[in-house]
């Protein structure tokens, strides 16, 4: 990139300093919330939405519980206007919801836009100018009081239409481009404009700066909001709204800041959509809120649905990346990741905590509809024992020792690897079976009979190669009495080193699982077995544990 000394920064800053808001360090209320989405995220797909399909879009939007909803620009196409139509005369907007309309200061335009709005109940009426250096100059060749001047008409106009329906629009007034606008010319023009509506306390206008292309970093735009904020006419009869896009891909921090410099509502899209790189991203923003302990007043607990909805509705991905949202944003496939979430959720749950802090998950996934056992948990050639255990342990009950645990993740990674893809629980679990239930390569044991005669007499049944065997052998108790016997009848020798039980319960019946280790050479080999019966479960992890034993014996021969 060797043409960089043609750009410099195209932002003012304000003729004071106005740092008051870095003195936060947290947002503290939800915002009025107003989603755009059926106008801004709707222009910039490369197929609008059809009529059907916005009113599909609107039904969601408002069981989100958006109460104010921009339906787009009726004065700019005929499916526009009839999607306005739609929505007022078959009656789809809620009492408590605000549908918002969008037009510029221009006469013509501003007319047809009250047109459409004929028989609607709450409404806002949205006009808008460009002011900034490079429109005046570049677009419109006017001075400042011209561009002024065009938006005192426009405003002017909004108040005399307004009262000649007899209606109670309420009004919103943006100084399109306010970025690349003086802020002290931008509050000028907010000013002029407020005079004209002279809005009260219990009749609030709205004044709406947009980083309509976001061309700063985020504490810039923090600072021209304070300004605003703070110089403006009226104030305790105004929402300081923000409308940021994502040029520079921080619209969120920019909203995050404005809303720490004063402003009180942000208008934006589900998952950022919008022209270029976008807009705020409500979602995210709303989910820094959740997670910090602020109720954004927004409904994603069934995030998957959302997803599944917009993605129809818009046929724009989602990133399996996105925050709060995306299929990957829970998932942990790093072994030493899973290790320590597997821990945090263990902790959790013995002491009880009542606050979320588990390592490396923001939110509980359950908050926003996703399953800790399919969502947070992701099993590949990357992942550990930690993953492995947590996998068996919340899906199917299976608690190894911790020995145990790190020989069956190489197992899984070893698998993974090989197939090149991730595991889901159900593979997991048939390593697992594969490894440690079903070794049965070089013998098995059907049955035992024991009686107790100076410490415990086993007579064992071998299988092997299709020849039934019985051998008895004495014991300091019933597993180290089948453990001598196998001893004699295969003739090698190893050392018990582990031996673990607990309760596995399978449906409606009750089973026990035992967990058995031997070592040889150096090596500690691992079998598992289940059963009914707790001493037929821990024989049978004796006989596979030998069997994993053999089969490594006979390789290195």
């Amino acid at each position: 990139m060797r043409n960089y000394h043609k750009y410099t920064k195209q932002y003012y800053l304000p003729p004071v300093r106005c740092m008051d808001w870095a003195e936060k360090d947290a947002v503290e209320r939800a915002p009025v919330w107003c989603s755009v989405d059926l106008r801004d995220g709707n222009q910039s797909l490369i197929e609008p939405m059809s009529l059907s399909t916005k009113v599909e879009f609107f039904k969601l939007l408002v069981a989100v519980g958006f109460k104010e909803i921009e339906v787009g620009f009726p004065a700019a196409s005929e499916t526009e206007y009839n999607f306005l139509r739609k929505l007022i005369d078959d009656n789809l907007i809620p009492d408590d919801v605000t549908i918002q309309v969008l037009t510029q200061a221009r006469e013509n335009i501003i007319k047809k836009t009250f047109a459409a709005l004929e028989g609607a109940k709450n409404v806002i009426v949205h006009v808008y100018n460009s002011t900034s250096v490079a429109q005046r100059e570049q677009v419109f060749g006017k001075s400042k009081e011209e561009i002024k001047k065009i938006a005192t008409d426009g405003a002017k106009l909004l108040k005399e239409l307004t009262e000649k329906a007899g209606a109670d629009y309420r009004f919103e007034y943006s100084p399109e481009s306010f970025t690349g606008t003086e802020p002290e010319y931008a509050l000028e023009v907010v000013n002029a404009v407020l005079d004209i509506w002279q809005p009260t306390v219990d009749k609030k206008a709205i004044i709406n700066l947009p980083a309509t292309v976001e061309n700063a970093m985020p504490h810039v735009y923090a600072q021209q909001i304070e300004y605003i904020s703070k110089n403006m006419k009226y104030r305790d009869a105004v929402v300081l709204s923000l409308h940021p896009h994502n040029d520079r891909g921080t619209g969120v921090a920019a909203a995050e800041f404005g809303m720490l410099a004063g402003a009180d509502r942000i208008e934006g899209t589900l998952f950022g959509n919008g022209e270029r790189t976008g807009n705020c991203d409500i979602i995210t923003l709303a989910g820094n809120m959740y997670s910090q302990g602020v109720n954004p007043g927004l409904d994603f607990s069934d995030m998957p649905s959302v997803v599944e909805q917009y993605k129809q509705y818009t046929s724009m991905p989602v990133s399996p990346r996105q925050p709060y949202a995306g299929e990957l944003v829970f998932a942990a496939f790093s072994g030493s990741h899973q290790d320590a979430i597997a821990k945090g959720m263990a902790y959790r749950k013995k002491h009880k905590l009542a606050i979320w802090n588990v390592p490396y998950i923001p939110i509980d996934p359950v908050d926003v509809g996703r399953e800790y056992e399919s969502d947070v948990i992701r099993i590949n050639s990357q992942s550990g024992k930690g993953g492995v255990g947590y996998i068996m342990t919340s899906n199917y009950g299976i608690e190894m020792p911790p020995k145990m645990k790190e020989d069956m993740g190489y197992k899984t990674k070893a698998v993974s690897d090989r197939a090149h893809k991730e595991l889901k629980p159900s593979e997991v679990y048939e390593v697992f079976i594969d490894n440690y239930i079903n070794s049965r390569a070089f013998f098995d044991i059907p049955e035992c009979h024991f009686r107790q005669v100076d410490g415990i007499d086993a007579a064992v049944t071998f299988y092997k190669k299709g020849r039934r065997d019985v051998v008895e052998a004495n014991g300091n108790g019933r597993l180290d009495a089948v453990s001598n016997a196998i001893k004699f009848y295969l003739g090698i020798d190893y050392n018990l080193t582990g031996y673990e039980q607990h309760a596995l319960t399978d449906g409606s019946s009750s089973k026990a699982i035992s967990y058995v280790g031997v070592e040889a050479g150096g090596r500690t080999f691992w079998g598992a077995g289940i059963d009914d019966d707790i001493i037929k479960s821990s024989y049978k992890a004796l006989t596979s544990a030998v069997n994993n034993l053999l089969a490594v014996d006979r390789a290195d021969k």
